[in-house]
């Protein structure tokens, strides 16, 4: 049986894994680990409208708070990047109030979750899914032209849901130190309410513990955290996402 806290530590660190593994095919990309924050810097192409995206750890005390938020800052700012998210776990007040004391103000939120892949309950659906190629999956997120397409496909576990021969849903997985991240399901408008995302989340699920996979983890929009739960995920705190107060690249907040 796995602690929510331990669940929490296991998926952060696969979050934190698929961001480096991202930064690898994008042009001059990387993941920052900084003391108190990891820093996922994307200062070219499409990604930088997406993956720059700060994880501040929990419980640092203030001086800590402090530095990490000018490391986090200075990663950017020499990155040439000037909009970014700060993500905190909604039980770090402290960090919540010194954020929102230089500017930041909450951007998006989402639900931690995972779950222990030993008792899962889940069975395989009759909905026809099988893996795809990387071309049909960002086809099917709807993504910015060029995103992801420098990344290592190889590295990433794909499937689909096809109705009448059409691809209309998808999910992808990500392994690391035997947790599973599950990331992007979606499905298009018409095919919705179907099951589709049921179905795909649970044979991701079953295929990484297949692998050897002992927990998976995802960050939940509220509109599928009823899916997740159903399935056995457990909710592990909201995540916010702060961004800066909008001001030239060269400037940091006071």
């Amino acid at each position: 049986m796995f602690a929510d806290d331990e669940l929490y530590r296991r998926g952060t660190a696969t979050l934190l894994a698929s961001w480096a593994e991202y930064a690898r095919g994008a042009t001059g990309a990387a993941l920052h680990r900084l003391p108190g924050i990891a820093a996922a810097v994307f200062p070219s192409g499409p990604e930088r409208s997406v993956y720059n995206n700060a994880l501040l750890d929990r419980g640092l005390p203030a001086g800590e708070r402090a530095s990490a938020i000018e490391a986090m800052e200075a990663a950017y700012v020499t990155a040439g990047v000037d909009r970014f998210a700060a993500w905190v776990h909604e039980e770090d007040p402290a960090m919540r109030r010194d954020l929102e004391r230089h500017g930041y103000t909450v951007d998006e939120t989402t639900c931690a979750m995972g779950v222990a892949l030993d008792g899962l309950q889940v069975s395989r659906s009759d909905a026809a899914l099988g893996p795809a190629d990387w071309s049909e999956y960002l086809r099917l997120l709807d993504v910015p032209p060029g995103l992801l397409t420098g990344a290592d496909d190889t590295a990433f576990h794909v499937l689909v849901a096809r109705l009448d021969g059409s691809s209309v849903a998808t999910g992808m997985a990500f392994d690391h130190d035997n947790d599973c991240g599950i990331y992007n399901v979606t499905t298009l408008p018409p095919a919705r309410r179907r099951g589709l995302a049921t179905a795909l989340t649970s044979r991701l699920l079953l295929d990484a513990r297949a692998r050897g996979c002992r927990t998976a983890s995802l960050q939940s929009t509220e509109m599928a955290e009823r899916v997740y739960g159903a399935i056995g995920f457990r909710d592990l705190g909201r995540i916010l996402e702060y961004v800066p107060p909008r001001r030239s690249a060269s400037a940091r907040p006071a």
